[in-house]
Order: structure tokens, then sequence, then C-alpha cells
């Protein structure tokens, strides 16, 4: 991937305002998903974060606004998406340690501590089924070839007793994840998300909780818009959800 900087680069406003980002104008650019894995962290002030595959650090520094007082790190395997988030912290007033690594191989003090959260928004798609993206970090970002049970395991790792893993995903990934988690975490919950009522979900948020003895729940879907169909021009989000993308609002923990 060629460096990014310049007129290569946008800054785009998150969270209302609140989160600015500088991002690439061409490649990965961070859409409603990482502000939706960022609502879901049932994070509070004074803990430990660690984002794995952190992009330019959108999940990361949502989640830094919407709770002071957090210890956030990220690791980013491409260089420039990490060099990014390095400077969106900046940005943004927040102090985050960012690590240009494959999780796979996570530098001394990383392997040294153990974090209350652990967020992550892996690759989307399988690298083995249909093209590439053109762009190389747009590629990187939706299909990474870091196999789902190698982001759960790293995760698994990384947190203390009873702390909490949160991704999201594509639905069709879904048995992926339970997989590699049932061997190493518990108290899953899954929370689908629908475009409109009567759809079928295409990505869930799937929680796990390190030690967790809770048996898995499947919770009532998350829907994004109003109504049956796009009417209008502009967006048509739920007032619920445009509270997290628009205020920073939480989504609940399951009771």
């Amino acid at each position: 991937m060629t460096s990014i900087s310049g007129d290569n680069l946008t800054q785009d406003a998150f969270l209302g305002g609140r989160v600015q980002l500088l991002q690439p104008r061409k490649g990965y650019r961070a859409g409603i998903d990482p502000v939706l894995l960022a609502a879901a962290v049932p994070a509070t002030s004074g803990e430990l974060v660690l984002e794995l595959g952190c992009g330019v650090g959108a999940a990361l520094f949502c989640l830094g606004a919407r709770v002071p007082g957090l210890t956030l790190a990220g690791i980013e395997v491409q260089p420039d998406y990490a060099e990014l988030a390095r400077q969106n912290a900046a940005l943004n007033g927040m102090e985050a340690q960012i690590h240009t690594c494959d999780l796979r191989q996570l530098p001394g003090d990383l392997r040294n501590t153990c974090f209350h959260h652990v967020l992550a928004n892996p690759p989307y798609y399988d690298r083995t089924k249909g093209s590439p993206a053109p762009d190389s970090g747009r590629d990187m970002a939706l299909g990474g070839d870091t196999p789902m049970a190698d982001w759960v395991e790293t995760a698994a790792r990384r947190l203390r007793p009873k702390g909490w893993l949160t991704l999201i995903q594509k639905a069709d990934r879904l048995g992926e994840i339970l997989t590699a988690a049932t061997a190493r975490l518990g108290s899953i919950t899954v929370l689908p998300i629908a475009g409109r009522d009567g759809r079928d979900a295409d990505r869930v948020i799937v929680q796990a909780r390190k030690d967790g003895r809770a048996p898995l729940r499947l919770l009532a879907p998350l829907v994004l818009h109003t109504g049956p169909a796009h009417l209008r021009d502009g967006d048509d989000y739920g007032p619920f959800i445009r509270s997290i993308l628009r205020e920073g609002a939480a989504l609940p923990r399951p009771r």
C-alpha cells in the first residue's frame, strides 16, 4: 500500500462531530459498523481496552469518546492505517497505544497485559472466494487472510478473567465465530442486525466472556431503518439507531 497523505485523505465526523477521523479518500473507509461495535462494548472508566485490527481507529475512538478514562490500545497490520490511527488519537485528544503488527505476533508489552475488553471488526469476506478489491488497503480490510479462529484465540488470550470480547461480523460467518468462541469463552450473546423489519439479519454483534458460564443467548434483532423501504433522500435510521450514530449512545446490556 502506498503512503496516504494530503489530498489522499478526508476528515470525517462521527458521533455528531465528537470524533474526527482522517481516512483514505480511496480504500477502506469506516461506516456505521465500527460505531455500532463501540456502542456494544460494556466498558467503564478506568478499564483497559484492546482493539484487534483497529484500522484508522473508528471503533476505538468512538468508544473513548463515549467512556472517558479508558486505557486504549490497538493493533493494525497495515502501517499506513496504523499511522492514521495515531494521528487520529492526537486529533481527538486521546491517548492510545497503536501497534503495527499481525495479531498472531503481538509485541511483548501486549502479550504481558490482560484487558477488560477486546473488540474487533474482522474482515467480512473469505479471501478464498471472489475477486480482490482493486485497492490493497480495502482488500486487506475486507478480506484479510487471518482465520476467524485466530482472531478469537488472540482475544481470549488477552482478556483477563471475566473480561469481554465484542465483535461485529457478517451473519453468514456466525458459525465460525461460535465454533471458535465456545472453545475458550462463555456467556455468549448474539445480536442480529437487520436493515429493516421483516428482513434477514446480515450482520451480528457477538459478545463472549472469559470464564463465563451462562448459556448462549440469541437476542431480539436490532433494526437499523424505519419503514419497509427507503422512500426519501437522507438517512431513515430509527430514533435509537440515530442516538447511537449521532449522540454516542450505548447499546443496552442484555438483561
